[in-house]
């Protein structure tokens, strides 16, 4: 064999580790982008704890409620109060109720994100209803808690110790059986 082949056949074996690492790396890139997401509280993902801070400070939050239904899905979905102000380590509840306004059960998941995002980090929940799988049956109505703490640690931050205000949105959206997407 000549140098040439050679050098054409180490090419043509690079380029197909690079296609293949490429593909490989795409199936890989939605839970990677999720855990990185959940670690970080990249783009308002909020947290999940097992127990609330044993540090609450005197100064206090505003935290909005915003709610949205995906186009067509027949519920109707409010925050039962606009917002709630409590202490940073303070844990708070809220509700938001949910009803089924068609005549047929109808199967929902709620998602959610804060604003700003440099605060998703900081936005801890206890115990939430999102991302399960809900069915709500003709006419029902559901009232449905978010128990959750703004962790001290968000002072200690220069991106968000003078924040005064976060917003928790959510949204219920069909599940795919119900011919969501």
């Amino acid at each position: 064999m000549t140098k040439t082949t050679n050098k054409m056949r180490l090419t043509a074996l690079l380029a197909a580790a690079a296609v293949a690492a490429m593909v490989g790396l795409s199936f890989a890139a939605v839970p990677l982008y999720d855990m990185f997401c959940k670690v970080t509280g990249y783009g308002g993902t909020t947290q999940t704890a097992t127990a609330a801070p044993s540090r609450v400070l005197e100064r206090s939050i505003e935290v909005h409620f915003d709610t949205n239904v995906a186009q067509g899905l027949p519920i109707r979905f409010v925050p039962r109060e606009a917002n709630q102000t409590l202490r940073i380590g303070q844990t708070g509840l809220a509700f938001f109720e949910v009803e089924n306004t068609s005549d047929h059960p109808v199967t929902a998941v709620a998602t959610f994100n804060v604003a700003p995002h440099a605060t998703g980090v900081f936005f801890q929940k206890l115990q939430c209803f999102c991302f399960q799988d809900r069915v709500f049956q003709p006419g029902e109505k559901a009232t449905l808690p978010v128990l959750y703490f703004i962790d001290p640690a968000i002072v200690d931050e220069r991106e968000t110790r003078d924040i005064s205000q976060i917003t928790l949105s959510y949204t219920y959206f069909p599940t795919p059986d119900q011919g969501g997407s």
